[in-house]
């Protein structure tokens, strides 16, 4: 048995001997989570080491079931004494806690069998100059892009974590992620005309990092392209979200879809299942599975088999993200979507969800506008999920006869999620640089508000 398994095996162990504990203290359920975390950091900035930071923590949460009561107790204290009074905590909260039916356990059938390699994890954790070395490269050639005159700094980082989850019905797994991540973020221009942008990557494995110089040298020209930006007229046109900002309308989407906002009522597609709410040319997947994906997981947080699954099939609204208390909720089966933390019950959330490529390149998508909004930054959350309004803050470029013409800031673009998404199209780039992703996507007819 490796070292790592034997910790798994312990881990486990611990958890289920507090489980056992609280049940003994009155508990009739309960189930524990683990997180086990490491991460390291080095940041640079105007050709100088800034910082580096290490931290290392072990996380635990336990609830408890007394009936249709439940609470949940967290704690970074793993003694043996910290544990029993944690147990003992847990069952005192549930007796004093509000009754809410649809909580409990997952069914033993219901349990994930074998979980799945998803090869989410780099065994290799990097040492402090090869990290320095990465954030020196992007920041040196960030900087070496024409017309950039300060830096924010490059920051290259490590994460780990082995997530260990135990349950009284009878489940008890581990698996184990890890993370790196680069970015570089520079100024340009001076006094009054400066702008700011940045690049980065983030991957499971090392080795499938973006080069640093190409993420320096991406930020310092995007730092630069935004110089005398310019106001615009408000108008009605078609708008166009590059690939690093179209991820936030499937995050628009995954919170509207689920399944606790649609069980409250409070989202503006809670009547449209089995409905179309996009074009017939789009598919929308959440994907739990994906090889070293950044959202992978061979299980949900309650311990349920989880799989591929069409959200948005040919247009028309498929499923909702489920939990086992929003499903009981709404008279279903859970979608194997719970998420949790150590302080508070699951919920559900998505995994890798993304939007399938269509068949237009980005130059074909705006070939034909002769007025609109190219958006490569959105600032600020104006979103209403029970209305579907939506209005942001934007900048970006401004399209002309098909071509970006010169860029655009201090914009907010507007309209209703019901509308855009019924009016959206998309092109043919789509890549996996995020948990969520998008290919570039056009929107017609919103309100694009200037000067």
């Amino acid at each position: 048995m490796t070292a790592s398994a034997a910790s798994d095996q312990d881990a486990l162990q611990l958890l289920t001997d507090l489980i056992g504990t609280a049940k003994r203290g009155g508990a009739d359920g309960a189930d524990a989570v683990m997180f086990r975390s490491a991460s390291l950091s080095l940041s640079r900035r105007l050709g100088k080491p800034e910082g580096i930071e290490r931290s290392e923590s072990d996380d635990l949460g336990l609830r408890v079931f007394l009936g249709k009561r439940q609470a949940v107790v967290s704690s970074t204290d793993l003694s043996k004494d910290a544990l029993a009074e944690i147990a003992e905590r847990a069952v005192a909260m549930a007796k004093a806690a509000p009754e809410d039916a649809y909580c409990g356990l997952a069914e033993p059938e219901l349990l994930a069998g074998d979980p799945p390699d998803l090869d989410i994890c780099d065994q290799r954790e990097p040492d402090p100059d090869e990290l320095a070395e990465r954030a020196a490269k992007a920041e040196d050639a960030a900087r070496a892009v024409k017309g950039v005159t300060n830096s924010e700094g490059a920051e290259a980082s490590w994460g780990s974590s082995r997530i260990c989850l135990a349950a009284s019905n009878g489940f008890a797994e581990t698996y184990a992620s890890s993370r790196h991540s680069l970015v570089a973020a520079v100024v340009a221009g001076e006094g009054t005309n400066m702008e700011r942008d940045y690049e980065f990557s983030s991957t499971v494995y090392a080795d499938d990092l973006e080069g640093a110089e190409v993420i320096g040298r991406e930020a310092g020209e995007r730092a630069v392209a935004r110089l005398n930006a310019r106001k615009v007229e408000t108008a009605s046109v078609p708008v166009i979200y590059e690939p690093r900002v179209s991820s936030s309308l499937l995050r628009h989407l995954a919170a509207a879809i689920n399944g606790i906002s649609v069980a409250r009522g409070t989202s503006f597609l809670k009547d449209k299942m089995g409905k179309a709410v996009f074009a017939d040319a789009i598919t929308i997947v959440d994907d739990p599975h994906r090889a070293r994906g950044l959202g992978s997981k061979p299980f949900d947080g309650e311990g349920l088999a989880n799989e591929r699954r069409k959200v948005i099939d040919a247009g028309v609204l498929a499923t909702w993200l489920l939990d086992l208390g929003s499903a009981r909720q709404l008279g279903l089966g859970s979608t194997g979507h719970a998420a949790r933390g150590t302080s508070a019950p699951p919920s559900p959330a998505a995994t890798n969800l993304y939007l399938e490529a269509g068949t237009l390149g980005p130059a074909e998508l705006m070939s034909d506008i002769g007025a609109g909004l190219y958006v490569t930054e959105l600032i600020g959350m104006g979103v209403n999920t029970l209305t579907g309004d939506y209005s942001r803050g934007a900048a970006g470029f401004w399209i002309e006869n098909g071509e970006i013409a010169y860029p655009v800031s201090e914009v907010t673009i507007a309209g209703n999620l019901n509308d855009m998404f019924a009016n959206l199209t998309a092109a043919d780039d789509l890549e996996f640089r995020y948990a969520i992703n998008a290919p570039t996507l056009r929107i017609d007819g919103m309100t694009v508000a200037g000067k």
